[in-house]
């Protein structure tokens, strides 16, 4: 088995409601700050979310925001209803944030009417409550609404989010991960990109609905089959469901669930479409990819479509990896799902990634590369001190992980571990993985 046995659940999924002013974002931003499981401060990766992953009390979620939700019928405001539409949609659990100075309105009941037919664990949040001995006054009013007892908070000030994410998470699963033997690949782009289309090649037979229309996959989908021996599991992310004539706005959410199927996979091909290349939504989707470690593999689909030069190929291949920089590990290929070109080398590069996610470097050759590296580019110094490198180990695999001892870890400089992270690919290659080095003092 070359892919990773220990595959983690897909995260749960709360969403941030409500109507505009209400301070959603503050809260999200409050959150986001104090309660984010892991930061990463590398550059190129995507910066403007509209979801942020949490841990509070061993439980792991991904916390989503949105527009408000209003009654008017102008072109923006309708788009940002339906946005949040999606995210509610797509939620295991809703945070329904009303204005505690403001008080009980007509628009929070209209949207508590809209919470209650969802049939989702709603959360009724009280924000700007800033005097806490006046809480039980001022959560009276929203009672009326029928959503259980209110949680009072003070976003702006960090007071009673505590009490609140008990609330979220008190009937998620703790995150402990699952033992499965397949190779589970997850299957990302944009609606209408040709993911199932691909999916039908790979298994020969028509497993999956395939339309132009973007949409008709509804929920992720998982096709178990075997391959020389070896078991896969494809993970279909669902498309867009298809809505009247809604705005194309609506496919930002879509991402929401890519999210769960990145959670779900070993192995993750982000399929692009040739004629449109790299788009915002791509880069979101990739730079979560990048951040949960996964392993990873560009999927530039339609190709057969676009007018090709002498270098049109690989002119293309570093535009793609100009905007995604932060993938540059990925390896890069080009298929037509349609016609099935290409497409039979996408089990072995999955195959190839899981291997390279499996390397385990020995601590004397390891140690070799890091002192080799130190010795022809010198560390980096501030006010007379220098950073000195000790020694290294590798502490996991899927994906690598390598702990380096310094003397002081304030010196180790993005710059210099990446050329540290350079020196590691140079030797071993690590096509298709991310690898992760992490800073200590040693005691």
């Amino acid at each position: 088995m070359h892919g990773k046995e220990r595959i983690a659940m897909a995260k749960p999924i709360a969403a941030i409601v409500g109507r505009t002013n209400v301070g959603k974002s503050t809260l999200f931003n409050r959150i986001a700050r104090e309660r984010i499981a892991i930061v990463h401060d590398q550059p190129g990766v995507t910066r403007d979310r509209i979801y942020c992953e949490v841990e509070w009390l061993t439980k792991e979620f991904i916390l989503v925001d949105t527009g408000g939700i209003e009654t008017g019928e102008d072109t923006i405001t309708r788009q940002i209803r339906v946005q949040a539409e999606m995210a509610i949609e797509e939620a295991d659990v809703i945070i329904f944030v009303v204005d505690g100075r403001e008080g009980l309105t007509a628009a929070d009941e209209e949207i508590a009417q809209q919470l209650r037919k969802a049939s989702k664990k709603v959360i009724l949040c009280v924000n700007k409550v800033e005097d806490f001995t006046l809480s039980p006054a001022i959560a009276a009013d929203f009672w009326a609404l029928g959503l259980g007892e209110p949680v009072t908070v003070s976003a702006e000030h960090g007071m009673g989010i505590g009490d609140l994410l008990d609330h979220v998470v008190a009937d998620f699963p703790d995150s402990d991960p699952k033992v499965d033997p397949a190779l589970k690949i997850a299957v990302t782009g944009r609606p209408n990109v040709g993911k199932s289309t691909l999916i039908n090649q790979f298994v020969g037979e028509q497993r999956v609905i395939v339309s132009d229309v973007p949409g008709t996959t509804r929920d992720a989908i998982d096709t178990s089959f075997t391959y020389n021996g070896q078991e896969f599991i494809l993970i279909d992310t669902a498309g867009m469901r298809r809505k009247k004539k809604v705005e194309s706005g609506v496919e930002h959410y879509s991402v929401l669930r890519a999210l769960r199927a990145i959670d779900r996979s070993d192995i993750v091909f982000l399929m692009l479409d040739a004629q449109e290349g790299v788009t915002e939504q791509d880069q979101r989707i990739a730079g979560y990819i990048h951040e949960n470690g996964k392993g990873c593999a560009i999927i530039v689909n339609k190709w057969d479509l676009v007018k090709k030069e002498t270098n049109t190929m690989r002119e293309y291949e570093q535009e793609i990896l100009a905007k995604l920089q932060f993938l540059s590990y990925a390896p890069v290929e080009f298929i037509s799902a349609l016609t099935g070109k290409r497409v039979h080398k996408l089990i072995d590069l999955a195959i190839s990634i899981a291997g390279q996610r499996s390397l385990r470097i020995p601590t004397g050759r390891l140690n070799e590369i890091i002192q080799d590296a130190v010795a022809m580019h010198q560390p980096p110094s501030d006010k007379g001190v220098r950073l000195k490198v000790f020694y290294a180990v590798q502490v996991q695999v899927n994906p690598p992980v390598f702990l380096i001892y310094v003397n002081h870890s304030q010196l180790m400089h993005f710059s210099y571990l990446r050329y540290l992270e350079n020196c590691l690919r140079a030797e071993y290659g690590f096509q298709g993985t991310p690898i992760i080095l992490s800073v200590k003092e040693r005691d």
